[in-house]
Order: structure tokens, then sequence, then C-alpha cells
């Protein structure tokens, strides 16, 4: 049988009118039947079928997000075009005997209904229960837990890493697991709606071949900020990525698929004009917004939207969230997987623009956590992609842009911040490897320590190695795991040590994917490189 939440459908004033006909003009024209200045509006049906998050966790309270969407698939989601009054709570206990924090929100349409509640006031280093209500009915309830305090002393932090999570090529079997972890937060890094039009089949990289695509989204190619949000309500509609969304605060940022593959700054692959380009994206920025628990720093500005910011973790961690997308210099070399040309040498490429590269460096060199780490999208160590004489490098990675890369990884070296852990995704694979002072010279020191992580779904079914995989690792000393199964990420860090798990799933394009822990690495925050733990 189907779950669980009936067809949704909204009263509003057309609705009532039409089917109540003379006596529903009786009542509306009641005085005490007016409405307020803002619509309180009576649901029929469940308005929060999308369910809620909290994220952007702070020492003082966090974010907490829910969208008013009781048709999340048709044009106007189910929603009459009013602000509506939103009511929330935040308690210490489940059971909400206790509150902490409480008051009203308001859903603008222009938002598409969707609310961002900055809780404040809130005790550091504990977890919290927070919920919506509207209309008459009750969200879910989710649980957040706020940062410890700035610089104060913090044993250990646990958190996940997540991402890629292509509906059509698999199950979100994984979010159902992560949901049972004890956790403190998920870093989510990108990828977490995939844009292009479903297709009964994918090419699978496991077995080199076309696939069943395993469930459709049935919707086509995102342009329009419409189509970007029924893409989300798809997704979101999801059980299991709505049990991880309730277990913790997420810290999200985007890759590429929230808007189109591997586009950069103002261009997509297709060659599409910047002009006609930065419209999409500014449909794509409100959507990512819209249905993400962000704060209001981090509403977009047309195509343009803050997402790389920093948070503290006591004296234990701190982490820089980047964005490899927006500052980016177009992919030299015509993008893709080939040999490198030229450009790769370019003083002029960067990875992360001038603006955001300050940010980093001068937070970097002023950070006294126990350890650093850098929350980003793509492969930031040096990678040959082919076994034998062709040197395949990808060029939507950081290894096309080498001057930026060794202007970062010199920055580590030359102020002595030995302590710091990359944290990267978009590959489909899990890698673990050093980065060295200069990525293109295995002479050179280890500098810092990059863990990839592999994707939630997208693409499908894995294997533990590509047929490929044993020669790389023969082409890349500096790499010492490949694997090419879907998963997730775990950080257990202390003051000793930084301890990476990747748990992996046997299948995701059936329900019921077995998990287990295929490899642990640690890393000691005086000697950067990673250890099998």
């Amino acid at each position: 049988m189907k779950p669980v939440l009936p067809a949704p459908l909204l009263a509003t004033r057309r609705q009532l009118l039409r089917l109540a006909g003379g006596a529903a003009v009786a009542a509306l024209a009641v005085p005490s039947m007016v409405r307020p200045a803002f619509g309180q509006m009576n649901f029929l049906d469940y308005p929060f079928q999308l369910g809620v998050a909290s994220g952007d966790p702070l020492p003082d309270g966090f974010v907490i997000w829910t969208r008013l969407a009781p048709r999340p698939l048709e044009a106007d989601y189910g929603m009459a075009k009013e602000v509506i009054l939103v009511n929330w709570e935040v308690s210490t206990d489940d059971q909400f005997k206790n509150i902490a924090a409480k008051g009203q929100a308001k859903a603008h349409p222009e938002l598409g209904h969707a609310v961002h509640v900055e809780v404040t006031g809130l005790q550091p280093g504990r977890p919290y229960y927070y919920r919506f209500r509207c209309g008459g009915e009750r969200s879910p309830q989710g649980v957040a837990r706020t940062a410890p305090a700035a610089g104060a002393p913090l044993q250990k932090l646990r958190f996940g890493v997540v991402g890629c999570q292509n509906y059509e090529q698999g199950f979100f079997t994984a979010y159902n697991l992560l949901a049972r972890e004890e956790l403190d937060f998920v870093y989510h890094y990108g990828d977490y709606i995939y844009e292009s039009g479903g297709r009964p089949f994918y090419f699978s990289r496991n077995t080199n071949r076309a696939e069943p695509t395993p469930r459709l989204t049935g919707l086509p190619e995102s342009y329009s900020l419409d189509d970007y949000r029924r893409r989300y309500a798809v997704y979101k509609m999801d059980t299991d990525l709505q049990q991880a969304h309730m277990a913790a605060s997420w810290i999200t940022v985007w890759d590429d698929h929230e808007i189109v593959d591997n586009w950069v700054s103002d261009f997509d692959k297709d060659g599409t004009p910047p002009e006609i380009f930065r419209l999409r994206r500014a449909a794509a920025a409100q959507a990512y917004y819209e249905h993400m628990p962000l704060r209001r720093s981090s509403i977009p500005n047309g195509p343009d939207i803050q997402l790389f910011r920093r948070f503290a973790f006591g004296d234990l961690l701190d982490m820089h969230v980047l964005d490899t997308r927006q500052y980016r210099s177009d992919q030299p070399c015509n993008d893709g997987f080939r040999p490198a040309c030229p450009a790769v040498d370019d003083p002029a490429l960067t990875v992360m623009g001038d603006r955001q590269e300050a940010w980093l460096f001068d937070n970097m060199a002023k950070s006294t956590a126990r350890w650093n780490s850098l929350a980003q999208q793509v492969m930031m160590m040096a990678c040959d992609r082919e076994p034998g004489p062709e040197d395949i490098r990808n060029m939507d990675s950081w290894d096309p842009y080498r001057v930026a890369r060794k202007r970062l990884l010199r920055h580590l070296s030359d102020n002595n911040i030995r302590n710091t852990v990359v944290l990267t995704g978009d590959e489909h694979q899990n890698f673990a490897g050093d980065l060295k002072l200069d990525p293109m010279d295995q002479s050179t020191p280890v500098v810092a320590t990059e863990f990839v992580v592999t994707s939630i779904s997208s693409g499908g079914d894995g294997s533990d190695m590509r047929p490929n995989a044993k020669g790389m690792l023969a082409e890349n000393p500096h790499i010492k795991l490949i694997n090419d199964q879907r998963g997730y990420g775990i950080c257990d860090v202390n003051h000793k040590r930084f301890e990476m798990e990747f748990k992996v799933l046997d299948k995701v394009t059936e329900r019921g994917g077995k998990l287990s822990t295929r490899a642990k690495f640690a890393v000691d925050p005086k000697k950067p490189g990673v250890q099998k733990a």
C-alpha cells in the first residue's frame, strides 16, 4: 500500500464559494469570518508534505525550515497567493513540555511559502526539538543541536557527510540509515537534486552499459522556478530523506546539478549566452534557498547567492564551507575528461574567486581550533584517471586549476597549518588520500588530507572497485582508497585524531540495501596524511 499522506487540498475563498455556493457567501460576509491582514488558512488536508529541516547551527540557535505545499506538484502547489502565518516552537524535550522559544513566521508566496526561522537565545551544545503548526495542522517534529560555545573545550564531535542523490538512479536507503546515527550535524556537499529530464535508462560506470532507471520523477528538464520547485518537491516527499532531515541539523551547499551539469560562473557546457544562463541561475538559486534551512544572508540577489561561510565547534573544529561553482573560471581544455592542455597553468584561473579566497586564507590563518576542515565540492587531489601512458584529468575538478590549487596548499604550508582535512563529493566514489605541496610532484611533502565521499544514489548500484581503479591507485600513489559503492561518510573527531568511516550499501536500485563499513582512515592533527584506522 502507498503510505501515509493523503492527497492534499487547501480551502481557499474561491474553493469555498464553489463548494458551498450562497451559504459560503453569507458566511464569508459575516465580520467575524473576515480574513485578517495575513491569511489564516484552513487546510482540508496535510500542508507539510515536504517535511521539516534545521540547519546552520550556531551556539545560540539554528535555522528551522518548512514549506507549505498541499499540492506540491501542481503549478500553485495548492496555495493561495497570500502571506500565511505559521506558528513554530522549540522545546528542550520531545513532548514539548518545556518550550524554549516560540513565535509566528510569515510564509510568503514570493518564496513559495517557505519558512526560515532563525531561532536564537538557546543554550550551546545541546539538543532541541522543533515543530510547526498552521491551519489546525501540525508538522512532524525534528531535532537539532546547537553548536558548542566558540572556543569552549569540546572533547568530541560526530557528523555525517552526504550528497549526490539522483532520485532516478536509486532509492534513498542511505538516508533512512543515516537518520539512525547519533550525529551532531550533517554536511551536504551538493547535488541535492538532478535537473535533467527522466529517461527509462541511465549509463552505469560500474557495468559500463545502460541500466533500467529504478524510478522516474516524471518531470522534464528544469529551467524555470516552477520547474525547480516541482523537482525539489519530488525529492523532498521521499520519506527516507525527510527522516534524515528530522534527525539532525544540516550544513548545506550546492554543486552543479542544482542548476545544470558542470556549470561554473556564467557558463554552462552548452554555450548558452551568459545573460540567458543567468536567468536560469536566478530561478535555480531561488528554488535552492526556498528548500534549504539557510539564513537570510543567503537570500539570492538574482542569480547570486551567498553560500560560503564558517562554522566553529568549540575548540575542536573550524569548518570552512566553500562554494566552488559561482566564482570559478570556465573549465579549461574544453571540460570533460581529457589530457591537460597548456591552459591548466594559467595563473588567471580561479576556483574560489578573489573574495572567497581572501576570506578563507584569513580565517584559516587566524584559526586556533584543533582541526580545520574545508567542506567543498570537487576533488582537490591530483588524479590521473587513465592507467598507462596517457594522462587523463577531470577538467571539472581542481586538477586543471593548478596555480590556484598550489596557492592554497602553499598558504597551508607557509602558515604551518598542518591540521587541514578536505571533505569533498562529486565523484560518486569514495577516495582517501594525501594533498602534496605540489600535487604534480610526489617528492614534495604532504600538507593536508582529503576524503571524497561517495553518492547517496547517483550511479546506481556500484561494486567495490571500477575496472580501472587498481591501475589508478598505481598511477596515483598519494591516493590510498578508491571504492565505487553508494553510501555516506561518518566523521568522528577528537583532539587526537580525525577519523573517517566510509559506510556503503550493497544496492540502491532496490529497497532494502544492507549497510557495511568499507574502510576507516584517521589523521593526526600534527602530521597531515591518511593512515588506516
